[in-house]
C-alpha cells in the first residue's frame, strides 16, 4: 500500500485536543502522512515520517472533509417559482412537499440517480467527503424503496423518510398513512437504510405518531433521527431524547428543557442555517447550546424548497455571522459534529487511524470559510486517500 506525505500545510485542523492546540488541534507547519485510505501520521512539518509520494501543501490550510448529516437528494424537479414568491413577498398557496413528491413520483430511477450524482459531485468540490441522505419525497412503498434503493448506492448513511410528511393519496386518514409507514413502507424500506427519520411538527406528525414511527423503526434496527422544533416548539426535541436519537435537527425553537434534555444525553443538536437563510425564519440560538454543553452539528439541509445549497462553508459562515458560533466552532461542528451526528469516530478528523478526507483552503487559515463567504476557497478535496476533487 503506498504512503503520501503532504507536507507544508500552513495550517492542520485535526480536531484532536492531543495533536494540536485547543479543540480543533492546530498544528502550525505541519504535515499528513495517508497509508492506503487512514491517516497514518499527522503533526509538525519536521517530525514527519518517510512515505513513498510527497505532495507539498503549498502554505495552505488543510481541515477535515466536511461530514454533511442531513440533506434530502433523492428528488426530482425545483421549486423556483415557491422561493421567488417567498422572497418576493407574496403568499405562496400551492406547491410545497407536494410539487416535489409530485416529480419524483414521475421521474425515472435513471433522472433521480443522475440529480443525486450532479449534487454529490458538487458538495465534493466544496470540501464534503461525507453525506447522509433521506427518501420523503415518494410517500408510497415503492417510491420510498427505490429511493433507498438510489442513496445506498452512494453512500452509506441513508435515512428512511417516509414520514416526512402524510402522504397526498392518504391525507384525510392520517392514521391510516401511519400505519403504512410503520408497516408495508417499512417492511420494503428496513433492508436499504441506516436510520429512521420522521418530521415531528405541526401539519406532519405529532409526538405520538413521531413515537410510533420511530419504535417501529427501531424493533427494525433503524436508528432514530428527528426534524424537531423547526417551525414551533413541540415535543420532537425531548422525544428524539428519550429515543436516544443520534440527532434532532433544526431546534429553532427551544425551551429550557429541551436544552436541558439536549445536555443531559447523547442526541446532537444538528443546526441548519440553510433552511432560515431561504426562509428567512428565526435563526437558531448556537450559543445558547454550546453553552449548555451540547454538542452541535452544522449540516445543509441540501432540499429543493427550504434549503438549495450543498456549501458546507456557506452553512459556517452564516452560523458565525447570524448564529452567535466562533469560527473554531463553526468548523468543528461541520466536521466533528456531524461526524458525532452519524455516531462515527472514523471521520470528522485527521488524526491516526481515521479515514483520510481532507480539503486544502487557498487560505492560510480555517477562518477564511467565514471571513470569505461565498470565495470557493477548497482547491483539492482527497477521500478515502485518494485525490477526489
Amino acid at each position: 500500500m503506498t504512503t503520501t506525505v503532504i507536507t507544508n500545510i500552513g495550517s492542520l485542523v485535526t480536531n484532536d485536543p492531543d495533536l494540536g492546540d485547543g479543540p480543533l488541534g492546530l498544528v502550525a507547519d505541519a504535515a499528513l502522512v495517508l497509508d492506503g485510505d487512514r491517516i497514518a501520521w499527522a503533526g509538525p512539518a519536521a517530525g514527519a515520517p518517510a512515505a513513498d509520494t510527497a505532495v507539498d501543501a503549498g502554505g495552505r490550510a488543510v481541515v477535515p472533509g466536511f461530514v454533511d448529516s442531513h440533506s434530502h437528494l433523492v428528488f426530482a424537479g425545483d421549486r423556483t417559482a415557491e422561493f421567488n414568491a417567498r422572497m418576493s413577498g407574496r403568499a405562496y398557496e400551492a406547491g410545497g412537499i407536494r410539487t416535489t413528491v409530485a416529480a419524483t413520483r414521475a421521474a425515472t430511477d435513471a433522472e433521480l440517480e443522475a440529480n443525486l450524482v450532479r449534487h454529490l459531485r458538487e458538495a465534493l468540490r466544496q470540501g464534503t467527503t461525507t453525506f447522509e441522505t433521506k427518501s420523503g419525497y415518494g410517500l408510497t412503498v415503492e417510491d420510498e424503496a427505490r429511493a433507498l434503493r438510489i442513496a445506498a448506492a452512494h453512500t452509506d448513511e441513508v435515512t428512511y423518510l417516509g414520514a416526512h410528511i402524510v402522504s397526498p393519496d392518504l391525507a384525510d386518514d392520517p392514521a391510516a398513512y401511519v400505519d403504512l409507514v410503520t408497516g408495508p413502507m417499512l417492511d420494503a424500506c428496513a433492508p436499504h437504510a441506516r436510520w429512521i427519520d420522521v418530521f415531528c411538527e405541526k401539519g406532519a406528525f405529532d409526538g405520538d405518531q413521531a413515537r410510533a414511527i420511530l419504535t417501529a423503526g427501531k424493533a427494525r434496527g433503524l436508528h432514530p433521527r428527528v426534524h424537531a422544533n423547526q417551525l414551533s416548539y413541540g415535543p420532537g426535541v425531548r422525544l428524539a431524547v428519550e429515543l436516544d436519537a443520534a440527532s434532532a435537527d433544526h431546534c429553532t425553537h427551544l425551551t429550557d428543557a429541551d436544552v436541558d434534555a439536549l445536555a443531559s444525553g447523547n442526541t446532537v443538536a444538528t443546526l441548519l442555517p440553510g433552511a432560515e437563510f431561504s426562509t428567512r425564519a428565526a435563526w437558531p440560538d448556537a450559543r445558547r447550546l454550546l453553552d449548555a454543553g451540547v454538542t452541535v452539528a452544522l449540516s445543509t439541509d441540501c432540499n429543493p424548497g427550504s434549503s438549495y445549497t450543498s456549501s458546507v462553508p456557506f452553512c459556517i459562515a452564516l452560523a458565525v455571522r447570524d448564529m452567535g458560533m466562533t469560527p473554531d466552532e463553526a468548523l468543528w461542528s461541520a466536521t466533528a459534529g456531524g461526524a458525532a451526528a452519524l455516531r462515527r469516530t472514523d471521520i470528522g478528523r485527521l488524526a491516526p487511524g481515521a479515514r483520510a478526507d481532507l480539503a486544502l483552503l487557498d487560505a492560510p487559515s480555517h477562518v477564511h470559510l467565514a471571513y470569505r463567504p461565498g470565495v470557493p476557497l477548497v482547491t483539492e478535496v482527497w477521500r478515502a486517500g485518494t485525490r477526489a476533487a
